[in-house]
């Protein structure tokens, strides 16, 4: 297995220039360029794929099916779709037709915007450095990644084999801590995307500020789940806790706690067990080690401890800790208050809470006093229940009868909203964030002979009025006035009404006289 070593402070700098400079090459302008090296990044993750299981493994305690499914098949899917699009996606977009302007050939290029940084957090250390990476690949940028030092056997393999398949020229892996973060972050780049926690967050914000740099914050959040009692509770119940069992709750999709009715709180809890009893059918401290992954730090399992031993709520399933083994039993807590120290930071861990409300108004009041989730979850089969929380609520995503696997849908936009974050990730989406849209129009000259020679002075009221008769405007009627018929109706419909009619009265006449 690959040793983890950082990239020296003193030559981040360098390879800050060097990007820039192999940018300015024009190379990864090329879309032929950009589909050779997604193509290669693709075979890295193919050829490579049990090498990345064992080190998800080794860092996370990850099952490798499970690995397999959430992040190197998807994010292989990923690359695929931007080597297949890419052309398309890159080709310069003529807009819609207007009279004043047609003859300029308004367009938009679809252009890089330039050297890109790309931050990536611990929990699915891959697909969220690899997935953006090939975005910016896509778009023609040049990018420096940054795995987390969280993972040391999985960053120190992406550093392997970055810089042996890929072009050194204008693509670069940097591994380290703070120190090395905060070097990268103290130099100007063309747009900084950064996927993690809100605290963190703000650092990365200050500092894009200092460059005016454009941002991309992929954050998180307590995403909520909303039980409606007519629901299909067994599979809701599985879908729930697999969403805290999956990488052991460290998903910044996963359900964070569950308002339930009062009344139904205990039926809910009980679907849990017998799901929990599916899932481990041996107790899970005693199952050998791949059957669930585990958290990521001693200081991480030390806070969901402190967490969980602060709680006012009932462990009614789980709450076991096993600290050596960095491992906790999926945990579920039921009578919890929303000043419970619970409910006071987002968990990412197996400790689902579950809040008991008196109705679905007071479960979305307490979706909105808080900041908006990255993610709401909504279990129902009432169409108007449904609607009801998705329309008086604000979130990331809005995900009906299941948690989590939307990040994985085509051709759905992944981003949060306020301080789950901002901008968007994934296929097109991806491609857009590190692409910059140029306007561009070539105005022949004798365009002037026509109207356009009134914009020089000296001025001529008359061919300004002229000019403008173009592209004035014709707004509605006002608010609350009746418009005419005639106003109402277009001429040609109004004109066409006519025809018709005095076609029938003449065919009446005829028909009579005849």
């Amino acid at each position: 297995m690959s040793k983890l070593e950082y990239t020296p402070v003193e030559e981040i700098p360098k390879i800050h220039a060097d990007l820039y400079r192999g940018f300015r090459t024009g190379k990864t302008k090329s879309i032929e360029y950009r589909k050779d090296q997604l193509l290669r990044l693709a075979y890295l993750l193919q050829d490579n794929k049990k090498r990345f299981e064992d080190a998800l493994f080794a860092d996370l305690g990850r099952p490798h099916p499970e690995s397999v499914l959430l992040e190197l098949d998807p994010l292989i899917g990923d690359i695929k779709e931007a080597y297949g699009s890419v052309k398309k996606w890159s080709a310069t977009e003529k807009v819609r037709f207007s009279p004043k302007w047609f003859p300029m050939g308004p367009a938009i290029r679809k252009e890089p915007k330039g050297v890109a940084l790309i931050i990536a957090p611990f929990n699915y250390p891959v697909l969220l450095l690899l997935g953006p990476f090939a975005s910016a690949i896509a778009a023609g940028c040049a990018a420096v990644i940054k795995p987390s030092e969280l993972t040391p056997a999985t960053s120190a393999l992406m550093g392997e084999l970055v810089s042996k398949h890929l072009d050194q020229d204008v693509y670069r892996l940097v591994n380290g801590a703070i120190p090395e973060t905060t070097k990268l972050l103290e130099l100007p780049w063309n747009h900084i995307l950064y996927t993690g926690n809100g605290r963190v967050a703000k650092l990365v914000s200050h500092a894009a500020a200092e460059h005016l740099t454009p941002l991309t914050l992929e954050l998180g959040g307590k995403s909520a789940v909303i039980i409606d009692p007519k629901c299909d509770l067994p599979t809701a119940a599985k879908r729930i806790l697999w969403g805290k069992v999956a990488n052991a709750g460290q998903i910044c999709l996963a359900p964070d706690y569950v308002l339930v009715p009062r009344q139904f709180q205990d039926t809910f809890v009980a679907a849990l067990q017998r799901a929990f009893n599916e899932f481990f059918p041996v107790d899970p401290l005693k199952a050998p080690e791949g059957t669930m992954a585990h958290v990521i730090s001693d200081a991480h399992v030390q806070r969901l401890k402190r967490l969980l031993d602060a709680t006012r709520g009932t462990i009614a399933i789980g709450g076991q800790v096993d600290a050596a083994r960095r491992f906790i039993v999926p945990t579920v807590v039921k009578d919890v208050k929303t000043d419970d120290a619970l409910m006071s930071e987002e968990i990412f861990g197996p400790i689902l809470p579950v809040l008991p409300v008196d109705s679905v108004d007071e479960a979305i009041e307490i979706v909105n006093a808080r900041d908006h989730p990255l993610a709401l979850y909504v279990f129902t089969t009432d169409a108007k229940f449904k609607a009801k929380v998705f329309d008086n609520t604000q979130s990331g995503a809005a995900i009906a009868n299941e948690v989590v696997i939307h990040l994985g849908v085509d051709h759905l936009p992944f981003g949060g909203i306020g301080p789950s974050g901002s901008g968007y990730t994934t296929g097109k989406f991806g491609f857009d964030t590190f692409t910059h849209l140029r306007a561009t129009i070539d105005n022949p000259s004798w365009v002037d002979k026509l109207v356009m020679s009134a914009r020089y002075p000296p001025y001529d009221r008359g061919a300004i009025q002229k000019l403008n008769k173009m592209s004035k405007p014709t707004l509605p009627p006002r608010p609350g006035s009746r418009p005419s018929l005639l106003k109402r109706w277009p001429l040609w419909l109004i004109l066409a009404l006519v025809g018709l009619v005095t076609k029938v009265k003449w065919r009446s006449i005829v028909g009579s006289a005849a």
